[in-house]
């Protein structure tokens, strides 16, 4: 491999930040898309994000652990074992993913209670995640096949795949909630039909690649390797909706609907955008970390971070001055209610007090995810996010912030978070470690 250079992070970095922004559209899109069913339906589209999060979670059980599994394969040329990780992927994907969207179909209405919903909302979210668990199977099996590609280098196919995904659905959303009036059910709809046509189109040009043998697709200790890499991720994941879930349930719900609807709007709309950039150069360097441990070159590794740095910072500071200043006009977009206009121009401006750590945390988490010493995005996340709990009850109630001290708490433990991680990156045991 050739030394790591600013152009190379970039170009892998673009297209991948693009793939993760229209990746996450589909919230955006049925986050505006629902704002004509009234309140109701966007406090359920809003609560329904971290359901979806939690559902990712499973799903990047296989996903978080291909990507790396897969690029030191490709780091050491072999292409033999790259398509027996390609073969157990697919099948653990498919598998793992029809059975956590089964058990959403069947527990929709315990969901929207555990959230803290009720009324109106709870209805429309629980129709929400019926009608996705009938046709989200293409939301389970488009992680996997996007961090293969990303693991092969190719960021501008996921990037593709993804654009054609949020086309269709921003075309099959007012048609199906409006025009044949399934209403918020419509909407899940659209985002099953839109991914599942892009998914087959990207598993159809990665098994032409790959070509791997039908004796491949198989449980066996490939899908096992590939899961004890992946599970922490997924653990990690997990947990932060089901800390969300709390916050929903013990200060988010209790404050009202308006809260709730402003949560979506602000975690979908504003963090939907920012984030994913951010993501797009944490997947770029955990891709190149990935691939140079594979050949065997650590200091490329550790060049790629440092060259990546400047750019995230930039980033942050960009994305703290955007959801201060663009508050006002960006939410204004989503809904005309003025309650929950107000409340989520307080989740844009307090949020962009840690969008820099947001941005240097994301960084972390490339090269670690990428080393795959991913035990140690569990351990400096989990028990942190769990803190935003009690921090957030206190500051809504007893404190008496309403939900600005909720999003002060989140402000806090994103910091906390952030230099627990780099501070495993500094120590350097990642770059030793085996998978």
């Amino acid at each position: 491999m050739k030394p790591v250079t600013t152009r190379a992070i970039i170009a892998l970095a673009l297209p991948a930040a693009a793939s993760v922004l229209l990746n996450n559209m589909f919230r955006v899109i049925d986050q505006f898309a629902v704002q004509w069913l009234g309140v109701d339906a966007q406090a359920a589209v809003g609560a329904c994000t971290f359901v979806l999060i939690a559902a990712y979670a499973v799903f990047s059980s296989v996903a978080a652990g291909a990507g790396p599994v897969a690029a030191r394969a490709v780091g050491a040329g072999d292409d033999a074992s790259v398509r027996r990780v390609v073969a157990s992927a697919l099948t653990g994907a498919l598998l793992i993913g029809g059975l956590a969207l089964g058990l959403i179909g069947i527990t929709a209405p315990l969901i929207a209670d555990l959230v803290g919903l009720s009324g109106g909302a709870a209805q429309a979210m629980t129709t929400y995640l019926r009608w996705l668990s009938i046709c989200g199977l293409p939301l389970a099996v488009a992680p996997t096949v996007d961090s293969i590609f990303i693991a092969r280098g190719n960021t501008r196919m996921v990037m593709w795949i993804q654009g054609g995904a949020t086309l269709l659905n921003l075309v099959l959303n007012p048609l199906f909630i409006y025009v044949l009036d399934l209403g918020i059910g419509g909407a899940a709809l659209a985002t099953g039909l839109a991914h599942g046509t892009m998914c087959l189109v990207g598993i159809r040009i990665l098994l032409g690649q790959v070509r791997p043998p039908r004796a491949d697709f198989r449980i066996d200790g490939t899908l096992l390797r590939i899961l004890r890499v992946g599970m922490p991720v997924a653990s990690n994941t997990m947990f932060y909706a089901g800390v969300y879930w709390a916050l929903m349930r013990v200060a988010i719900s209790p404050l009202g609907p308006e809260v709730n609807a402003a949560l979506g709007i602000g975690f979908s709309a504003l963090e939907g955008f920012t984030w994913p950039i951010f993501w797009g150069f944490s997947t770029a360097v955990s891709s190149l970390v990935g691939q140079y441990l594979g050949a065997g070159m650590v200091d490329e590794a550790v060049a790629t971070y440092r060259k990546a740095a400047p750019f995230l910072l930039a980033l942050g500071l960009c994305a703290a001055a955007l959801f201060w200043f663009g508050a006002v006009p960006l939410t204004s977009l989503f809904s005309d209610d003025p309650g929950v206009l107000a409340q989520a121009v307080i989740y844009a401006q307090v949020l962009a007090f840690s969008q820099v750590f947001v941005a240097f945390e994301a960084l972390a988490e490339g090269v670690l995810g990428g080393s795959g010493e991913t035990g140690a995005i569990l351990r400096w996340s989990a028990p942190i996010n769990l803190l935003r709990v009690p921090l957030g009850w206190a500051g809504a109630f007893p404190l008496g912030l309403g939900a600005a001290g909720v999003w002060w708490a989140i402000n806090l433990t994103t910091v906390v978070k952030c230099l627990g991680k780099w501070s495993v990156v500094l120590r350097g045991d990642w770059k030793r470690r085996e998978i």
